[in-house]
């Protein structure tokens, strides 16, 4: 691969932060994307990216400084809500920055990707993609649209040099949920559900992530690539 920039958006806390950090540590030049425009690698820029046409400003704004030859779409939120109280406001909410923004940032970047004719999207969904939630219908769609996104994109931006990848965590301990899963309730139904007995860590998908980029497989594509200590194929 190429050298030149890698896009990590909510490159300021969590899974995002892990990643940028990583990626760096890599050798890979980060440019962090975040509401408040902080990033824990590289060189951050704000951007809200719940608006389309912040995305598009702010990936202008990068490439400004170099190539791209990378994206990782990260940023994202989480709400549980029952099913029969979800307001359609609230769905939408989840999936405009969940899914749609990451339809967004692939978009812009695409033309930037391409020129380096050896280019690679991570997306970041959840291993809920695939499972029936109660009170996550939202969540579960949006990754869901994660899933397909990925699979569509790769199959048309192969010809153009451009692969798409998405990398699907279960349950992963980050500063937003540690309390909850510290519990001993959650601990132990954990250890009951996980094979391994345990949550995972920022730090185990971005190695995952960083080895993606690092070892840079020219055949593998539209994949989703599941991190779950085998949750979401445990019966």
């Amino acid at each position: 691969m190429r050298s030149g920039q890698i896009i990590v958006t909510g490159a300021s806390r969590g899974i995002g932060e892990a990643i940028a950090v990583e990626l760096a540590r890599r050798g890979f030049s980060v440019a962090g994307l975040s509401r408040s425009g902080a990033s824990a690698a590289g060189t951050g820029y704000a951007c809200d990216m719940t608006e389309e046409r912040a995305i598009a400003d702010a990936i202008s704004k990068v490439a400004e400084n170099g190539p791209i030859i990378g994206v990782v779409n990260n940023a994202g939120a989480h709400e549980a809500k029952r099913s029969a109280e979800l307001s359609l406001a609230d769905f939408e909410t989840t999936m405009r920055l969940n899914a749609s923004a990451v339809m967004v940032a692939c978009r812009e970047s695409y033309p930037h990707l391409k020129a380096t004719g050896d280019a690679l999207i991570v997306n970041i969904g959840s291993f809920f993609d695939k499972l029936a939630v109660v009170d996550n219908m939202a969540y579960c769609a949006s990754k869901a649209a994660v899933g397909a996104i990925t699979r569509c994109l790769a199959a048309e931006w192969a010809r153009d040099g451009i692969r798409v990848l998405d990398v699907a965590p279960g349950y992963i301990e980050t500063d937003l949920n540690r309390d909850f899963l510290a519990s001993e309730k959650v601990r132990a139904w954990l250890k009951r559900r996980v094979p391994s007995g345990r949550p995972g860590s920022p730090l185990e998908v971005a190695r995952l992530v960083g080895a993606l980029y690092s070892e840079n497989i020219a055949f593998l594509t539209g994949e989703t690539i599941y991190i779950d200590g085998g949750q979401g194929a445990n019966h």
